[in-house]
């Protein structure tokens, strides 16, 4: 975890995200960004036991229009820690009793 120059906490990982309730969006060189929302996000790299660090993660990512347009996959060029809206793509979230023991492993 980070903090800025305003004093507010900046995640640096998928699942400070999470705790702190922002959206992770992947933001690509020829501007096309998606919005994720972020439980389900670090679900799915605990699960495969994927580094969920933001420079890490980056490289799990891949931009669709680059794909289309280039034929190969382009990494974003940086993650961003967006609030949490409505839009933001939602996969399949961790069932309770997993959430609360990563939880409590993060503050032991």
């Amino acid at each position: 975890m980070r903090w800025t120059s305003h004093g507010v906490r900046q995640p640096t990982c998928l699942f400070e995200a999470a705790v702190f309730h922002c959206a992770v969006m992947p933001v690509c060189a020829c501007g096309h960004a998606a919005c994720f929302a972020p439980h389900g996000l670090w679900w799915h790299f605990h699960r495969r036991q994927w580094d969920d660090r933001f420079g890490e993660a980056r490289r799990r990512f891949w931009c669709r229009r680059c794909r289309a347009a280039l034929g190969r996959k382009i990494a974003p060029l940086r993650i961003e820690a967006p609030h949490l809206t409505a839009e933001a793509i939602a996969l399949p979230p961790p069932d309770e009793r997993a959430w609360r023991r990563a939880v409590s492993r993060h503050r032991a």
